[in-house]
């Protein structure tokens, strides 16, 4: 049987933004983590590679892929108000990119059962023709994209960062081949994904829209993916899954404006229960990605947590522990709507 793969590559590291929430303690904590737990020591360790221009052309403009490679060679640089790079951020982004197509080959051709992704820069924010959001290329866009040069007809992408991935969103919006689900609190940045924003043309009810209000903790949570996210992928029945793991809904987040309520245990439930669709569904293909998640114990707990629930096994219980009790938010008529406007059914 198939193994579980991690994709890791210190190129990572070199994608240096001093001070900034995105920096590269973020990755080295999750590993750290996962090595003295010896969880990483039980999962395949496969190469990564860098994700090449045509790659990465796919969903990006030649114009971006080699702006990107000028501004990275230039040094330190403030590329946006919120977005730094240096001259390591080009080969980081890259080799992020790179090892979500080598996970996606892997698990696609059997080689792997499923992956988990410890990469950044992140990606879901990344657009067409610029970066954004400390994102630079879109790695998980990438992916499924690879993923359609692989064979498959139906990849499913799931967001569960805090913030919309309105780069996904952007690349798929008419694109019946991938759906994307995202979860996300509203308001908040970047102001995209109302549930009405549902795709255009051939794509038109592939993307699905979940905006949360700010208090959403691990009850809503599973709420949303019992009553809307299983019924709309058993509806679409994905040859694959692709995670967009954002673990800055976790209460401990110390982003500005993040009002969700996530528990590390939370976050494994998400991730269990999208493991039991990835086997109902597509024969339990389920590649997981890094996206934000900016304190460092809830993070690094939170993606041990969701590899061992990739695995199968019940989450070691953290060190952060829950949120304070807070009245239950209403979500009711978020899932009404949704619902209704996805034809959804029980």
């Amino acid at each position: 049987m198939a193994s579980a793969g991690l994709y890791y590559d210190p190129v990572f590291l070199e994608h240096d933004t001093l001070t900034h929430p995105e920096s590269a303690a973020r990755v080295v904590a999750c590993m750290r983590l996962l090595e003295e737990s010896g969880l990483a020591q039980r999962l395949e360790r496969p190469p990564s590679r860098d994700a090449t221009p045509e790659e990465l052309a796919r969903v990006h403009a030649p114009e971006h892929i080699e702006r990107m490679r000028r501004v990275s060679a230039m040094g330190p640089v403030m590329v946006l108000p919120d977005t730094i790079a240096n001259t390591g951020t080009y080969a980081a982004a890259a080799r992020a990119a790179g090892a979500c197509l080598s996970a996606t080959e892997a698990v696609v051709r059997g080689d792997l059962a499923s992956a988990f992704c410890l990469v950044r820069p992140p990606g879901h924010h990344a657009l067409p023709q610029a970066p954004m959001g400390f994102c630079f290329f879109n790695n998980v866009a990438v992916a499924a994209r690879h993923a359609g040069t692989l064979g498959l007809e139906r990849i499913a992408i799931v967001d569960i960062d805090i913030h919309h991935g309105n780069g996904t969103q952007d690349v798929f919006y008419d694109d019946a081949s991938v759906l994307y689900v995202s979860t996300h609190q509203s308001p908040y940045y970047p102001g995209t994904g109302h549930w009405r924003e549902a795709g255009e043309g051939d794509g038109y009810l592939t993307t699905l829209n979940l905006p949360l209000p700010g208090g959403c903790g691990d009850a809503e949570y599973a709420r949303v993916v019992d009553e809307v996210i299983t019924a709309k992928l058993r509806a679409y029945r994905p040859e694959l899954i692709l995670v967009s793991a954002g673990y800055d809904a976790h209460f401990a987040d110390p982003i500005d404006g993040a009002l969700m309520r996530l528990s590390c245990g939370g976050y494994a439930l998400l991730v269990a229960r999208l493991r039991e669709l990835a086997e109902e569904l597509c024969g339990g293909r389920m590649v997981v990605a890094l996206e934000g998640g900016y304190d460092l114990t809830a993070l690094s707990w939170s993606v041990r947590n969701s590899i061992e629930a990739m695995l199968a096994e019940e989450p070691t219980p953290d060190p952060v522990g829950l949120a304070l009790e807070a009245a239950a938010v209403d979500i009711e008529g978020l899932i009404s709507d949704v619902r209704g406007l996805h034809g959804l059914r029980d």
